[in-house]
Order: C-alpha cells, then sequence, then structure tokens
C-alpha cells in the first residue's frame, strides 16, 4: 500500500493516516509526517585574483538546465544582509539594481545567466553571491558561492 503524490508543492506538507480493516486482526493504522521543502540550496567556494575576471556559474551543477525559462535574480550578502544585483524574467532583459554603489559599473549578466564581476575588488572577499531561480511559485533553487580574492 503506497500513496503517490506527483508535482509534491509545499501545501501537501502535513500529517497523513492510512488506515484499512483486516481480518481476523482489525483495523490497522499508521501515520507519517510528511514535508516538502519549498527550496533547495547548494553551496559552492570560488576562488579568484584580484583584478582579474570572477564568473560565477548560476546552478553550478545545472548546466542542462534552460535557466531562460524561469524568473530569476541574484543577491550578494554580507553578515546576514542581502542586496539584489540583477533579475531576469523569462524573454525579458536583465534589470541591474544600482542601489549598490560597490557594485555598480562592475555586474554583467553573462552567457546561461552566469554574474561576472569584473573587477574583482580586495572588498568581495568574503562575499557571498547567491542566484535563486524560480521554477514553480513554491519551488526555489539557490546556488550560493563564497568569493575569496587572492592578491599577487
Amino acid at each position: 500500500w503506497a500513496l503517490h503524490l506527483k508535482n509534491a508543492t509545499v501545501s501537501l506538507s502535513g500529517q497523513y493516516k492510512c488506515t484499512f480493516t483486516t481480518y481476523p486482526y482489525g483495523t490497522k493504522a499508521a501515520k507519517i509526517q510528511l514535508i516538502v521543502k519549498a527550496e533547495e540550496e547548494r553551496h559552492y567556494l570560488k576562488k579568484v585574483w584580484l583584478n582579474g575576471t570572477l564568473e560565477i556559474p548560476c546552478l553550478e551543477d545545472m548546466t542542462s538546465e534552460n535557466l531562460s525559462t524561469y524568473p530569476l535574480k541574484w543577491l550578494v550578502g554580507e553578515n546576514g544582509r542581502k542586496e539584489e544585483l540583477v533579475t531576469k524574467e523569462p524573454s525579458c532583459l536583465a534589470v541591474y539594481r544600482n542601489s549598490s554603489v560597490l557594485y555598480r559599473q562592475r555586474v554583467l549578466l553573462g552567457f546561461n545567466n552566469a554574474l561576472k564581476v569584473s573587477p574583482p575588488k580586495i572588498t568581495d572577499d568574503g562575499r557571498v553571491f547567491s542566484c535563486h531561480v524560480l521554477y514553480h511559485p513554491e519551488r526555489v533553487q539557490k546556488s550560493s558561492t563564497t568569493v575569496r580574492v587572492f592578491g599577487k
């Protein structure tokens, strides 16, 4: 006996109970707690030379996935604070957020929605850049990359 749920969403989370009657033992029941995760996140580390070119893939191990059909955004974070750098809707041009003086004129959305930061600066060291891809209103995949900047 099995319950198969296809295209599971967060709304399916909860307690499920299966009840059945057997002879001669009577009614039997079992409960299971189902938790559907809304997002998956992978973490990476990227090393780059000072004043070189930093390119961070969005969803590094999903190169075959066509990201152009889903909304995505790039954020940068430090000390628990996140700032949006770029957003991209399907079949639209990328929208750059110019609120950051630190990243203004240094970020570009490249091939396959990779984030390019040029040139990397010492202030980028330790920062976490994250790409969020919205596959479904209740499903987000995230890729976070911590950057280490080295000087020669």
